[in-house]
This record gives structure tokens, sequence and C-alpha cells, in this order.
């Protein structure tokens, strides 16, 4: 992909700078602040060079589903949906449609900009059309995610933020979540059980402290990040419609994960079998599903 395909959009308001890269799976590329001539990043800053992978970015949409769909099959109102198992070796579809393709910019002024991605393939019981909405002042970056369903039939819907964050050794993240499911080798939900010892996010986990890729439930919308080594931290605040959170804090790695998320991994099987607490929304023609993700840095005093 050439860097003109891969054009950043950046906004810059005071000390804050947001980019995004509509090209590449309407990514963020970079959150940050200038602190006294040194650039604070609040989300992982993407790698510089054009063409990167959507994994390698500082965060991407989920849409307009979150996480994995059971070896990229549904039924939905009695019809069976094929979707591509996008992400090999991973033998499931994952994280939706958007991350993996290009976005149009909308609506742009000084300090935000609209993205938007309409789907009319056939592995979705309707067309529909997904919107990021970024506003940027010098104390927060706002997200506003949608999803309308622009079809003639119904469909499920739900949606996320996958962000990623640097990982320094003392690095936590603190949130009230009541539960969790317990993953297999593919991890995939198995047992929905109360929280371990070792992964209580309520009490705070350090990220390097444990190795976990879970689903939360009962997620009461606020989360915490802690840096102690920069005397810095972020505050991260979802509307109620992202009722599941997902932590994810692979070994080795240079970043962490906190996803914002409204819908529980294979809510779709879950959806299809009658079970509850799923999370999946349906939407009729013409209805939206949307919602609000809010970072508030707190930088060094």
């Amino acid at each position: 992909m050439s860097t003109a395909q891969a054009e950043r959009l950046r906004l810059d308001v005071g000390h804050a700078r947001l980019e995004v890269c509509p090209a590449l799976g309407g990514v963020v590329t970079e959150f940050s602040w200038d602190i006294a001539g040194h650039r604070m990043h609040w989300l992982r800053p993407a790698p510089e060079e054009s063409g990167f992978p959507p994994t390698d970015a500082a965060s991407f949409p989920l849409t307009p589903i979150s996480n994995r769909v059971r070896d990229g099959r549904f039924q939905f109102q009695n019809h069976t949906y094929e979707m591509a198992l996008n992400f090999p070796p991973e033998k499931h579809a994952i994280h939706g449609h958007g991350w993996q393709t290009a976005w149009d910019v909308t609506d742009r002024s000084e300090s935000s900009c609209t993205l938007s991605y309409r789907h009319d393939a056939a592995d979705w019981p309707s067309a529909y059309e997904a919107a990021q909405r970024f506003t940027l002042n010098e104390t927060r970056l706002t997200i506003d995610l949608a999803i309308r369903n622009v079809g003639d039939r119904a469909m499920p819907a739900g949606f996320g933020m996958h962000a990623y964050f640097i990982r320094t050794p003392k690095a936590r993240v603190t949130a009230p979540v009541e539960a969790m499911w317990t993953g297999g080798p593919d991890v995939m939900p198995v047992d929905l059980v109360p929280l371990p010892a070792d992964h209580r996010v309520p009490d705070g986990i350090t990220a390097s402290a444990v190795a976990m890729d879970n689903i939360f439930t009962g997620f009461a919308g606020e989360a915490r990040i802690d840096w102690p080594e920069w005397e810095a931290s972020l505050t991260m605040h979802a509307d109620p419609v992202f009722a599941f959170l997902v932590v994810f804090t692979p070994p080795g790695e240079d970043f962490f994960c906190v996803e914002p998320v409204s819908n529980c991994t294979d809510g779709l099987t879950m959806l299809a079998e009658g079970r509850d607490g799923h999370g999946i929304h349906v939407l009729e023609p013409g209805q939206q599903l949307s919602g609000t993700v809010t970072l508030t840095p707190h930088p060094p005093r």
C-alpha cells in the first residue's frame, strides 16, 4: 500500500494530538499530548511507516460485532451466514469487518472528524453503515460509535474499541466488573465464574504480572490505566451499552489491551441458542446502535 493510500489525518488542539488512518481500517494511529516538549503517548503509537496491520495501531474499531464468531458461521432468524476466517491461523472470524477495510472521511473540522464505512456483502443479514466520530480537546478524546441498519431485514449488532496501551513494568488496569468468562485454547468463553484471585480487575491488575485474554461481565463503564513510573494515568469512560470489558495482556509484548465492548465473545452463538448474557442487539431496518467512549488523561504534576 502506498503512502498516499495510507494517508493519516491529524488533529492538533493545543497540546493534544489525534491521528487516524481511514484507509487502514479506520484506525487511530496516535493519541498524545505535548508536555514540556516531550510527546506523551496515551495509546501505543502505530509505526511511522505506511502499510502496517491494524493490530499495530493505537486502536481499531470493532464492528458490526466484537471479538470472535465461532468458525465464521452463525444462524440468525432461520438463515445461516458464513464469514471469512480473516486472521489466520485463527480458526474463527474475528473483530468484524471494519478493521480490515478502508473508511471514508465524511466530516472534518479543526477539532473533530467523522469516518464512515458501508457494508453490503451477503455475509451479514443486512446492509449497514458504521461511523466513528472523534472529538479532541485539551482535556480528553471522545469517540462516538454507531451502526445503522440500512437494509430491509433485521440484523444483529455489536461494537467496541480495541485500544492498545503501552506496557511498562508497573502499568496497571483497574475496572469495576462482576464476573469473568474462562476461555479455552481458542479464547472462546467456556464458563462464567466469579473473579479468580489473579484476575481481580476491580482491585487492579499489573499487566506484566498475569497473562490474560478474557471477557468480563458487569462492566460499570469506567476503567483506569495507571503508569506509576510516569506518575500518570488515564480514565476510560464508556456508555452503558458497553456492558463488557476485554482485558488482553499477552506475555512478552510491549502493550496490553483494555477494550470496552457491547457484546460477549461468541455472542451470536448464545443468541441463536436462546441463552442470556450475549449482549447482541437486534436492529430492525432503519434502527441504530450507538455509544460513546471517552479517554481522559491525567499527566504528571
